[in-house]
């Protein structure tokens, strides 16, 4: 074991203070959001009899409610010179939504719910990733984005467990899970207060008159547009789960099968990461995109529940591959004083888009089947895959 330890050391020394903590604060936050994260479309279809379009309604509303805060709030930081203050709050908001939910008697009372939680989200998410992007060499971005990425979908693999254990274990129903879930998100403010620290960007220069889209690259902006045409099709992971469960199988195994999922994800991100800075992070988006499409294709294509158990554990390949290499392709395109405008600018962008994308598949579900939405994204995904490699493997503008 000594060995091992050695190794582990070595590896957090490398990563520094911020990354580990950051980490261990995502990693408790996603224990509680993902005990409630593959319940939630059950709850508003089971419990509260919600039609699938408002399932797609709540679930991208949510997140362009987050994406819009993202690019308000990482230019803010940005003006401010300070992150951690935005990365205290944002994971604030989120511990106070889940309480919340267990007062929940209709689908509008989760709505408001869900966008408090995605407030947070994008109050916290381009200070928190231009913070990472600060406490380590530009070299390590892969890694440290990949270690982050992996104790963060820890956490999600470990909240549906102990969401199972209460419910067949304990017999508790949804409500109480919601009241449970805060605790965990209680204790990653403590720690993110009390262990993570402030790294100051250099000063941000004054925006040009035309406004703030002036100051991103041609290359930044051609990786927004093209990464838009993947976003097209990426809409809510709650239409995975409604699809295990409309092929048959249970609540119970649906969870399981997410955390199948978040396991694999976990396992790989920060592998992944370091893929990443090997070969480069527009090509490991790329294989990630393509990744994406086998999946959809195969839930569209799928007719029994045995099917979602590869698919789920092929989809956390997708997560590894995407998160890391696409934040660390945004952190190369812009210049350290302007990068939480930039990430909350991409991410708003992807988050507007993820509202598109989720209203298309509630309604291609409710109008063509539950084959359709997984069909569209994938040819979605296939395309945005191809144009990315094909970028790639040239010396055009998105190469730096």
């Amino acid at each position: 074991m000594d060995p091992i330890r050695r190794r582990l050391r070595a590896y957090a020394s490398l990563l520094g203070r911020n990354v580990v903590f950051l980490g261990i604060v995502s990693g408790l936050t996603d224990v509680s959001s993902e005990m409630l994260y593959p319940i939630m479309p059950l709850f508003l279809t089971q419990t509260l009899h919600a039609p699938m379009t408002v399932v797609g309604l709540i679930e991208g509303l949510a997140e362009a409610a987050a994406s819009l805060l993202k690019a308000a709030a990482g230019a803010w930081s940005d003006r401010r010179g300070r992150r951690k203050i935005f990365v205290v709050w944002g994971y604030g908001l989120s511990a106070l939504s889940k309480p919340l939910l267990a007062l929940a008697g209709a689908w509008p009372m989760v709505l408001f719910c869900r966008l408090i939680d995605r407030a947070g989200k994008g109050v916290r998410t381009p200070a928190r990733d231009a913070l990472l992007a600060a406490s380590v060499p530009a070299e390590h971005w892969g890694k440290a984005f990949g270690f982050h990425r992996a104790m963060d979908t820890a956490g999600a693999a470990a909240g549906p467990l102990v969401a199972v254990m209460l419910m067949s274990g304990f017999g508790l129903g949804y409500r109480a899970l919601f009241l449970i879930a805060a605790a965990p998100a209680l204790l990653a403010l403590l720690v993110l207060a009390a262990k993570v620290r402030e790294c100051v960007p250099p000063p941000a220069a004054p925006a040009p008159s035309r406004g703030c889209a002036t100051r991103f690259s041609p290359a930044f902006k051609r990786l927004l547009l093209i990464y838009g045409l993947f976003a097209l099709g990426n809409s809510s992971d709650a239409f995975l789960l409604l699809k295990a469960a409309h092929d048959g199988l249970s609540p119970s195994a649906v969870v399981l099968a997410y955390v199948l999922y978040n396991c694999v994800y976990a396992l790989a991100a920060a592998p992944a990461g370091a893929v990443a800075d090997r070969i480069g992070s527009l090509r490991c988006l790329a294989l990630g995109m393509g990744v994406f499409a086998a999946v959809y294709l195969g839930f569209a294509s799928a007719a029994r529940g045995v099917w979602s158990w590869p698919l789920f554990a092929l989809y956390g390949f997708y997560g590894a591959l995407s998160e890391s290499s696409l934040k660390a392709a945004i952190a190369q395109r812009c210049e350290a004083s302007a990068r939480g405008a930039a990430l909350g600018a991409f991410q708003a962008a992807a988050g507007g888009l993820a509202l598109a994308a989720s209203l298309i598949a509630g309604w291609l579900w409710s109008r063509f089947g539950a084959c359709a939405p997984f069909a569209f994204a994938a040819a979605c995904a296939a395309a945005g895959a191809a144009v990315l490699f094909r970028e790639s493997r040239s010396n055009g503008p998105l190469q730096k």
